[in-house]
């Protein structure tokens, strides 16, 4: 049993995952790119661009953020995917505008905050503009910026990049509905200039605080929105003269404010984000029934088994006092294939009550569980909403 609540940010839509509280957070998720795969297909999963994990910190942060494409690899970051995370934890936790949450991510500290009207306003951060951060192999140009022609699927580009922690590619068109986003796109995430591969944008500008973009993502194909990406498409537009530093950028999805400061040469993203559903999948998904399911477990159901949650105050203090940390091994990454420590495993106890715990119940027990918890959260959730 696996339990997720679904979220979308202008129709780029993510599963999220708990782990925050779990005596074993990699362990009770257990995600293999398979996996991730079969819960992000539209038709015989659930259906998403995305899983994303809201795990224990590492780094002195509040949090930390795991992200997964739908067809399984881990990218850096993702801005829509970061103002999700940050709507359903203030749904989790019932927090109120202002409130701002440290995320690590592989791409660095992000810091996003909800605001009163609900959307959520996000502290990207410094784009990269130098070729070998982004990475590309394009030359730094005259914009200062890495810019050039390349070829690809036939045709000849006149772009530019940045990166967000994460590698864009940026096409300035005359039209961009003209464009076969299908064609170049998919052409342009692998083309040879770009060593990571790369997210591809298509981007008309209607005037200079008004820009509309399609976009390719890395991993996920056509997608309805990229926070990220329109954070590099307005740097790239600025830099190339035909946008200013804040401009409304409109996705297939809906719009985003995206504001390039001068003082501090970040980025600020504003844009919504809402909660779609809560659900549990059963274990049947992968291909296992009831009683031999031993990797995946209801986050509710080993809820006792967890420390409480550090206040805000003390971000590292989960991440310092966790059986694997306490123990000198992270089992997430040391333990990949196989325990290390099987005599003396850091997590064996966590492991154990969470495995008699599912042993001993039935099928409709773990259900009942997990949607007691969802109604919990459903019940908050519309009243937070009523009482703003």
């Amino acid at each position: 049993m696996l339990q997720f609540s679904k979220y979308q940010g202008l129709g780029n839509d993510f599963l999220m995952l708990d782990g925050r509280d779990a005596p074993d957070p990699e362990f009770c998720f257990d995600l293999t790119p398979d996996r991730v795969q079969r819960l992000c297909d539209r038709r015989f999963g659930v259906g998403g661009d995305g899983v994303i994990l809201a795990l224990p910190p590492r780094e002195g942060g509040e949090l930390r953020m795991r992200i997964f494409n739908a067809d399984g690899t881990e990218p850096e970051m993702c801005g829509n995917g970061i103002r999700c995370l940050a709507r359903f934890l203030a749904d989790s936790d019932g927090d109120a505008p202002g409130r701002t949450w440290q995320i690590e991510t592989l791409a660095g500290r992000i810091v996003p905050e909800l605001q009163p009207d609900g959307t959520i306003r996000v502290d990207m951060g410094e784009p990269f503009l130098e070729p070998a951060a982004v990475p590309t192999t394009l030359e730094l140009g005259e914009a200062g910026i890495p810019q050039g022609t390349i070829e690809s699927a036939g045709k000849s580009f006149s772009v530019g990049a940045a990166g967000m922690g994460n590698p864009h590619v940026v096409i300035p068109v005359p039209e961009v509905e003209a464009v076969d986003l299908e064609l170049y796109g998919a052409a342009l995430e692998v083309h040879p200039t770009f060593p990571a591969k790369t997210n591809v944008h298509f981007v008309e500008a209607l005037s200079p605080t008004h820009l509309v973009m399609r976009v390719w993502e890395r991993g996920a194909g056509p997608t309805l929105a990229c926070g990220t990406g329109a954070c590099a498409t307005l740097v790239v537009c600025h830099r190339l003269g035909i946008a200013e530093r804040r401009a409304r950028l409109d996705l297939p999805g809906g719009p985003l404010e995206i504001d390039w400061d001068a003082a501090s040469n970040h980025l600020f993203m504003t844009g919504p984000a809402e909660a779609v559903f809560d659900g549990v999948v059963t274990p049947e998904l992968w291909g296992e029934g009831p009683n031999t399911m031993t990797s995946v477990a209801v986050m509710e159901s080993v809820e006792e088994l967890a420390p409480a949650r550090p206040a805000a105050s003390t971000p590292s203090a989960a991440a310092e006092s966790s059986p694997a940390a306490t123990a000198g091994i992270d089992c997430s990454v040391a333990c990949v294939n196989g325990c290390q420590r099987p005599d003396d495993c850091p997590s064996a106890a966590a492991r154990a009550r969470a495995l008699e715990l599912i042993n001993s119940s039935s099928l409709d027990d773990l259900v009942a569980l997990a949607a007691n918890s969802l109604e919990t959260r459903t019940r908050a959730r519309f009243k937070r909403d009523t009482a703003s």
